[in-house]
C-alpha cells in the first residue's frame, strides 16, 4: 500500500512541474530571438546595405581590391542594357598594358576614390 501512495505522489508532482515550466518558456524564446536580431541579423543587414552603396558609387579612377585580392584602377565601366541584375562589367588596369574585365559585384573594397592615375590613363 505504501508503494501505491508513493507512486501516486510522484506522478502528481511530475504533472505539476510540467504545468509550471511551460509558462516561462515564451519570454525566454522572445529574449533569444531579440538577441539574435540585434547581434546577428541587424548588423548583417547594415553591412549588406553598405556594401551595395559602395558598389553603386564606383567610378572611373577608383583604386580597388577585388574579392580575389587583385589590386587595380577602374578605367571603364560597361553598363549592360538590362541593368536589372546589376552585373555591369568593370575594366581594371592592373599593370602597364594589362587590363582585366570583372563583374561589379567582385569588387571587395575601394582603397582610394578617383585617383589621379586613373584620370591620366583615359
Amino acid at each position: 500500500m505504501n508503494i501505491d501512495l508513493i507512486s501516486t505522489a510522484i506522478a502528481q508532482a511530475a504533472q505539476d512541474t510540467t504545468r509550471r515550466s511551460a509558462a516561462p518558456i515564451w519570454p525566454m524564446l522572445l529574449a533569444i530571438f531579440a538577441v539574435f536580431y540585434f547581434f546577428i541579423i541587424r548588423p548583417q543587414h547594415t553591412k549588406q546595405k553598405d556594401s551595395q552603396k559602395m558598389l553603386d558609387s564606383l567610378a572611373k579612377g577608383d583604386h580597388v581590391i577585388t574579392i580575389g585580392g587583385i589590386c587595380g584602377t577602374i578605367v571603364n565601366i560597361k553598363e549592360k542594357k538590362d541593368n536589372q541584375s546589376g552585373n555591369d562589367i568593370i575594366v581594371l588596369k592592373v599593370a602597364d598594358n594589362t587590363k582585366l574585365e570583372m563583374i561589379r559585384s567582385s569588387i571587395a573594397k575601394v582603397i582610394q576614390k578617383n585617383s589621379e592615375a586613373g584620370k591620366e590613363s583615359k
